[in-house]
């Protein structure tokens, strides 16, 4: 469950709702980072926020899911990140949506999913855990929230795959995503090196046919050369038959 001990009260101070790209890089010189909340049935309020606080809710054990007290003037609500941006190179945040919370109302959230285990088919078979499913979608009370979900693939061996339907279950929680999705198995490295050779040559096979049918082709423009060629000598030879009969 997302806990707010060390993230403290998060101060929003409220902003003008103009926009503009001038307005938001003056902000953020300033050393604040422009945000928006909103939800729980009330108007959205353009707010700024200490992008030090916001860094640290992201990096947290549970990350966006943290629930945390938000304080925008007289109002102090719940509220979790449901969306930022950052800017691409230095990675810097560029605006972060904020969502109030009801914690009596349950919502929908996706929760990551970390492998727990040495896979049998990786200690004695020589293969290669794959995860196919990082995180997968629930719904729940904000109470309820898990930081991840724990999966134990120790008995995990080739020809076997761990699904969602077998991800460890509560009834305050209800699982989203699809129950058969695949979530982690066992791969051999040694039958991916044997296959790549078979399907190079599954792909070379059909350019003997193009060869072949190119080269039919040029006999076939030669042989056209050849015609054009014979047809004058045909010409010429009909002539002298004509002025013969004159």
């Amino acid at each position: 469950m997302p806990t707010t001990e060390a993230i403290g009260v998060v101060e929003a101070q409220p902003r003008a709702q103009e926009r503009g790209k001038n307005l938001a890089r003056r902000l953020r010189r300033s050393g604040r980072v422009p945000a928006v909340l909103y939800g729980a049935k009330k108007d959205s309020v353009a707010v700024s926020l200490d992008p030090k606080q916001v860094a640290r809710i992201l990096h947290s054990e549970s990350g966006h899911n943290t629930i945390f007290d938000l304080q925008v003037g007289p109002e102090r609500t719940k509220a979790m990140i449901v969306d930022w941006q950052l800017e691409p190179v230095k990675g810097s945040l560029l605006h972060v949506d904020l969502k109030r919370i009801a914690m009596d109302e349950r919502i929908k959230v996706k929760v990551p999913i970390h492998l727990k285990g040495e896979a049998t088919g990786v200690k004695t078979q020589g293969g290669v855990l794959e995860q196919l499913l990082r995180e997968v979608e629930v719904e729940c009370l904000p109470g309820d929230i898990p930081g991840h979900i724990e999966v134990d693939v120790t008995e995990l061996v080739f020809g076997k795959v761990v699904r969602v339907s077998e991800l460890p279950r509560s009834e305050k929680i209800k699982f989203l995503t699809d129950a058969h999705y695949p979530v982690a198995h066992v791969i051999s490295i040694k039958e991916e090196e044997v296959a790549a050779p078979v399907e190079a040559g599954v792909e070379a096979a059909p350019a003997e046919p193009e060869v072949i049918k190119k080269g039919k082709q040029e006999v076939g423009e030669e042989g056209a050369a050849e015609a054009e060629a014979a047809a004058p000598a045909e010409k010429k030879a009909e002539k002298p038959e004509k002025k013969e009969k004159k």
